[in-house]
C-alpha cells in the first residue's frame, strides 16, 4: 500500500514536468516564427514611381507615418506630376536626420530650384548641396546618398559644378551598395538606367553601349523602358 500511494503521485510528477518542458519547447517554436513572418513591411514607393502609379503615390503620402515616408513620397510623386504643392513647407535642414532623410530632402531643394527665379534657384540650389554635404557626411554610401548626389551632379549647371564623370560614378557605386541593402526602396533597375544616362552624358560610349544592351534585354517598367526610349532632359 504504501509503494503504491508513492508510486501514483510520482508517476504523475514525471508527466505534469514532462508537459511543461513539452508547453516551453512548444511556446517558444510558435513564437519565433511569428516574429520572423511579420517584419516591417518594405516601402513600395520605387514600385509605384517605376509604374508611374500617381494615385498609389498620392495614397501613399496621405498615408506617410513619420517624417521619411512623408518626403520620400513627395521625391517619387514630383517628377511625375510637377505640383509645386509637393514642394512646399519643406524644412530647410534637418538637425537630426538621417542620411537618407537629408539626402531626399536634397532633392526635393532641388526640384524647387528648377522650378524657381534665377535667384531662387541659386538660393534654393545652394541649400540642395548644403543638406547633401550633410547627408555625406551621415553615411556617405547610402544608397538614397549615391543617388539624389548622381542625379545632383547631372542636372545642377555647369557653373555650379556639373559633372556626368562623378555622376557615373555615384550610381555605378549606388548599383553595388544596393546588394547590402535589399529593404531600401531603390530598383536596381533605377539605378542601371540611371547610370546608363550619366554615362552618356560623359561620353562613355562602350561603357553606355554594353550597359544599354543589357537594359533592352530587361523587361524594364513602364518609366524606365520610357527613360531608355527618350532620357531625361540633362
Amino acid at each position: 500500500m504504501m509503494l503504491s500511494s508513492i508510486a501514483v503521485p510520482r508517476r504523475f510528477w514525471i508527466r505534469s514536468s514532462l508537459a511543461m518542458v513539452l508547453a516551453c519547447i512548444a511556446s517558444v517554436l510558435l513564437s519565433a516564427p511569428t516574429t520572423a513572418r511579420a517584419p516591417a513591411m518594405p516601402d513600395s514607393s520605387h514600385i509605384y514611381y517605376a509604374e508611374q502609379d500617381v494615385e498609389r503615390l498620392r495614397t501613399g503620402l496621405q498615408n506617410a507615418e513619420g517624417r521619411f515616408e512623408d518626403l520620400l513620397y513627395r521625391y517619387r510623386l514630383y517628377p511625375l506630376t510637377e505640383e509645386a504643392d509637393l514642394l512646399n513647407d519643406l524644412p530647410k535642414s534637418l538637425d537630426d536626420g538621417t542620411a537618407q532623410e537629408l539626402a531626399v530632402l536634397s532633392g526635393l531643394w532641388a526640384y524647387r530650384a528648377g522650378e524657381a527665379s534665377m535667384l531662387g534657384a541659386l538660393r534654393y540650389g545652394r541649400r540642395s548641396m548644403n543638406v547633401l554635404s550633410a547627408a555625406k557626411e551621415r553615411d556617405r554610401f547610402n544608397p538614397f546618398v549615391l543617388l539624389v548626389e548622381g542625379q545632383s551632379l547631372l542636372y545642377r549647371p555647369s557653373i555650379a559644378g556639373r559633372d556626368p564623370d562623378a555622376a557615373a560614378t555615384c550610381f555605378e557605386q549606388l548599383r553595388t551598395v544596393l546588394d547590402a541593402h535589399p529593404d531600401v526602396s531603390i530598383d536596381k533597375e533605377e539605378a542601371m538606367i540611371w547610370h546608363w544616362i550619366a554615362l552618356q552624358e560623359a561620353n562613355q560610349d562602350t561603357e553606355a553601349a554594353s550597359l544599354y544592351d543589357k537594359l533592352a534585354e530587361s523587361n524594364l517598367p513602364p518609366l524606365y523602358q520610357q527613360f531608355l526610349e527618350s532620357p531625361p532632359r540633362v
